[in-house]
């Protein structure tokens, strides 16, 4: 007759389930369990042929059959209670201790659950991903990732061979994450999921949602980060940010794809700490407000220029490390430059490694293609409606604002997210509970980050790439608004180059091109951008858009850029447009920097400065960016010259007039009507010799006499050089 069994022997089904992985409860076999009495310890650990157990004081409790001849031991030990166990394990080769991860308790409480099923955690960048810590005593890393139709994760890297069987994790069957604190597993160790689905088949191997670092394309595998806090020297700037009211300061960004600025001789990349002492003070000497970074979250494809990202939370290690990317930051709030980073919440790539049918079911994407599938870029759609991907996103922006003291987020195509038939045909979208095409989840979506941003983040503003007519962009969420702090005004862009890039013979046709934006201008929060979109794919530099021979080139963009800078709305200039770069933008070589060498090159980049200069001192030209009362026509109908003529005011400040010669005809008397009789100052003159332009002008001055034939109070004669704006800065009586 066979010898029973002792009742806390695993049964042999759950070994076997445990040894070729497909076990969806490992913590029910493995780690310590209590039976008839006694304290039984269970471990697989391939290659082993002895085990024995021991304390985390050294101490032997007691020793471990080996079971199955594929790696599993259990045997009874002498201990008093649940402790961490150290195995101590041996054979032909060596001897070596592993600390057993399922001898430890779960690191997530029940307070997590509540507020993860719920979807209002705020807190999950420090709960998901991966993250070293010390623990019951011991150091290692907590993985913990949601994947709630999974019947089986596991977490796999260097420290287990890539193995699957080893390090299955804990299921938290309340909101689908799953868990697991793996001891002397420490920062720089790579690691993926693998994940078998609810069908029992093997998914490709998943890197982490909220990875904090990520390897090195074409690499794919994510990095256990470094946790040691980030010495900020930015205090000052900080705490003077937080009482700004951005619409009524000065912003000027100086938009940046970190991969092509400028590189190194050989080619390769500038590092972060290189772009901060070159960059930053470049950017600054220019006199900008902000440096605006192309996405810099972890992505696989160079051209998509960040566009498509696979790690929301890793700063891409193209350049470095995360704290590489923090000093970065530090350095340029040293030198008084906010920091944008453009966000990507709209869609994501179908990597294989990446989010795409994360578990084995459409988990952040809709599952229906109508809805989960953009026919512009064969990306996956976010399922807005879904709490848990809500909450991805809000923890993500989150992220960036407090973990690396980002200024503002511009969101990335947001008309995309607005519209449920955004890019698509009839029949190939569905229409909202309604019946109309607003995509309300991500309406809701949107409103949630933009109020969680302001209300978490203080000094922290949102910008919206939003290219349609949609309503109350910029409107607070109170007010049934999208909330965001700033739209970009596309509409600027499109029809002010449209006229610009027409000989100068044919633009009095053409007149409402670089008027009509004043019908709208304050009906949102507008930033006016010359952004990377409209120097690729064929378009041109901007200095190629402008008609006529190079002379000419020139004094049209040094006009447009006046132009551009006197009327209302924040201001955003693409890389290598400072000093006109003639070839169209590359991202796959640096800018052409030789091109400083030539005059008029250099006086693009002199006009650049003196304009933002000119922005930041007169509060005239800023502070009533966004509001009505700080603009009036002069001149808005004189064809015949293409001129164009305006004033700036700003309560407690002297007003400012901008005039704009769109002809290469110098007009020596040109009689203009003024706000104010007296003194102006010429502040800028785009013709001026400094800038490379023909040097007409009125020499620093304009004289304004009291009385006007059209009910302004004063008037001057003034000459308009050609092809040039003019700003001119009203000087009190002293």
């Amino acid at each position: 007759m066979a010898e029973k069994q002792p009742a806390w022997r695993a049964d042999p089904e759950d070994i076997a389930r445990i040894v070729s992985g497909q076990h969806d409860d490992p913590f029910a076999i493995l780690g310590l369990h209590h039976s008839g009495g006694r304290w039984v310890s269970r471990a697989f650990i391939p290659h082993a042929e002895r085990v024995e157990a021991r304390s985390l004081e050294g101490k032997v409790v007691g020793r471990l059959d080996k079971v199955d001849d594929r790696g599993f031991f259990e045997g009874v030990i002498d201990i008093d209670g649940v402790q961490p166990i150290v195995h101590h394990c041996g054979n032909a080769g060596g001897e070596w201790d592993v600390a057993d991860p399922y001898s430890f308790g779960p690191v997530l409480g029940p307070m997590d659950d509540y507020y993860i099923g719920e979807g209002s955690h705020l807190r999950l960048f420090d709960k998901l991903g991966a993250h070293f810590m010390t623990f019951e005593g011991v150091e290692g890393t907590h993985f913990a990732v949601w994947a709630p139709n999974a019947r089986r994760v596991s977490v796999i890297g260097s420290f287990n061979e890539w193995d699957g069987r080893r390090h299955p994790m804990r299921r938290r069957a309340e909101t689908g994450v799953w868990e697991i604190f793996l001891p002397e597993v420490a920062p720089g160790a790579q690691y993926k999921y693998e994940i078998i689905g609810k069908d029992g088949n093997r998914l490709p191997l998943k890197a982490d949602p909220f990875a904090q670092q990520s390897e090195l394309r074409p690499k794919t595998a994510s990095v256990v980060a470094d946790p040691t806090p980030f010495k900020w020297t930015d205090d000052a700037y900080m705490a003077a940010r937080s009482s700004r009211d951005y619409r009524r300061e000065p912003i000027s960004i100086y938009e940046v794809h970190l991969g092509s600025w400028r590189r190194r001789p050989d080619g390769s990349f500038l590092s972060y700490e290189q772009l901060a002492e070159q960059l930053v003070p470049y950017v600054a000497d220019l006199g900008f407000t902000h440096i605006e970074l192309l996405p810099v979250s972890e992505h696989p494809y160079d051209p998509s220029w960040g566009y498509q990202p696979t790690g929301l939370y890793a700063p891409t290690a193209r350049f470095g490390d995360p704290a590489g990317f923090a000093r970065f930051i530090d350095t340029a709030h040293n030198a008084g430059l906010g920091v944008i980073m453009d966000w990507v919440p709209a869609h994501f790539p179908t990597d294989e490694h990446g989010l795409a049918r994360f578990d084995g079911t459409a988990l952040y994407e809709h599952a229906d293609p109508r809805q989960g599938f953009h026919p512009d870029w064969n990306t996956a759609i976010y399922n807005f409606g879904r709490k848990e991907v809500s909450s991805f996103l809000t923890n993500n922006a989150l992220y960036w604002l407090e973990k690396f003291h980002i200024d503002a987020l511009r969101v990335d195509a947001v008309a995309s997210m607005l519209y449920l038939d955004y890019s698509r045909q009839p029949g190939q979208w569905v229409p909202n509970r309604f019946g109309g095409n607003e995509n309300i989840e991500a309406v809701a979506f949107l409103q949630r980050v933009n109020a969680e941003t302001y209300g978490q983040q203080p000094g922290t503003f949102t910008v919206a790439e939003e290219s349609t007519s949609w309503a109350g962009v910029t409107a607070p969420t109170y007010d049934k608004g999208l909330g965001f702090g700033f739209k970009w005004n596309m509409g600027f862009m499109n029809d002010t180059l449209r006229y610009m890039q027409r000989d100068p013979i044919h633009r009095r046709f053409h007149h409402n091109d670089m008027t009509f934006g004043l019908l709208y201008a304050f009906s949102e929060n507008f930033t006016l951008p010359l952004s990377h979109d409209e120097v690729v794919h064929g378009k041109g530099s901007l200095l190629t858009k402008m008609p006529g021979d190079d002379w000419q080139k020139f004094a049209n963009l040094r006009a447009y850029y006046a132009f551009m800078w006197g009327h209302p709305g924040k201001k955003l200039l693409f890389m290598g447009q400072e000093f006109a770069q003639r070839d169209e933008w590359n991202e796959a070589q640096a800018l052409d920097w030789w091109l400083l060498d030539a005059p008029a090159h250099e006086g693009v980049r002199r006009l650049v400065s003196d304009l933002n200069t000119v922005y930041r001192e007169l509060p005239a030209l800023h502070a009533r960016d966004c509001e009505p009362e700080g603009f009036e026509w002069i001149i808005a109908s004189d064809r015949a010259n293409s001129v164009f003529a305006w004033v700036r005011r700003a309560p407690g400040a002297e007003p400012v007039v901008v005039i704009s010669n769109m002809t290469p005809v110098l007009r020596e008397k040109y009689r203009l009507p003024m706000p104010a009789s007296g003194r102006w100052t010429e502040r800028i003159n785009t013709d001026a010799g400094w800038y490379a332009g023909s040097n007409k002008g009125n020499q620093g001055v304009v004289m304004a006499t009291e009385g006007n034939e059209y009910g302004y109070p004063a008037t001057a004669e003034i000459v308009l050089p050609p092809l040039s704006t003019l700003i001119l800065q009203h000087e009190p009586d002293i």
